[in-house]
């Protein structure tokens, strides 16, 4: 199998061209094609995406749309396009104890996220605010004169600082030390949700101008 997240960790994103192609390839060789989508409504809104959940149906044999990560309590929705591998899915599911008793509570999580609303449903809609949010931080990062490592055009943001940057604003705010890419220099990820405040972002964005 070949197992592929949208977006990456890294908050990077496959475009339709290269899925299209993985797609071919492993259709070529007889391989399912995986997607995992626990950030995909923050993938789907992204200004870079080119690609639609109608683009996944037709391109994977199995695909998941994430709830966790967009304000559902539990649970991601599992969507099989290929027929071969539908056969007794439930059964798989019970024999490895992944059968809930309460599952209805899990599908009127997505009935909800997928109501539709005046801009598309509410799954789009909450995966723009944090889109939104994310991108008002790496324009202030990147105002302040800071490199991004990756870019990314997602909610994920993985601005560089040094230890002394990292001090400054680690009794403040929530983010993660990647990786240490330099003598004094930490790949960093601040992350945005369909939860992020707005006026939190207001604030951070005032401390990245007072970074040293």
């Amino acid at each position: 199998m070949v197992y592929i997240s949208f977006p990456t960790e890294a908050g990077t994103l496959y475009s339709k061209a290269e899925l299209t192609a993985i797609s071919e390839v492993c259709r070529k060789h007889d391989v399912p094609l995986f997607v995992d989508g626990a950030r995909m409504g923050y993938g789907l809104m992204s200004e870079d995406n080119d690609l639609t959940l109608e683009d996944f149906a037709k391109l994977t044999d199995v695909f998941y749309i994430g709830g966790t990560k967009v304000g559902a309590l539990f649970g991601e929705a599992i969507v099989i396009t290929n027929n071969s591998l539908k056969k007794d899915f439930r059964y798989l599911i019970k024999q490895h104890g992944g059968m809930l008793a309460k599952g209805r509570l899990l599908g009127i999580q997505f009935e909800t996220l997928f109501e539709p609303t005046e801009t598309g449903c509410l799954y789009a809609d909450i995966s723009q605010h944090a889109i939104i949010q994310a991108m008002r931080i790496k324009k202030a990062f990147a105002e302040a004169g800071f490199e991004f490592a990756p870019e990314s055009p997602t909610n994920q943001q993985f601005p560089v600082l040094n230890q002394a940057q990292i001090d400054q604003l680690k009794d403040d705010y929530a983010f993660e030390i990647f990786s240490k890419i330099g003598p004094d220099a930490y790949q960093v990820r601040f992350c945005t949700s369909w939860a992020t405040v707005a006026e939190n972002v207001d604030k951070l964005i005032e401390d990245i101008k007072k970074l040293k």
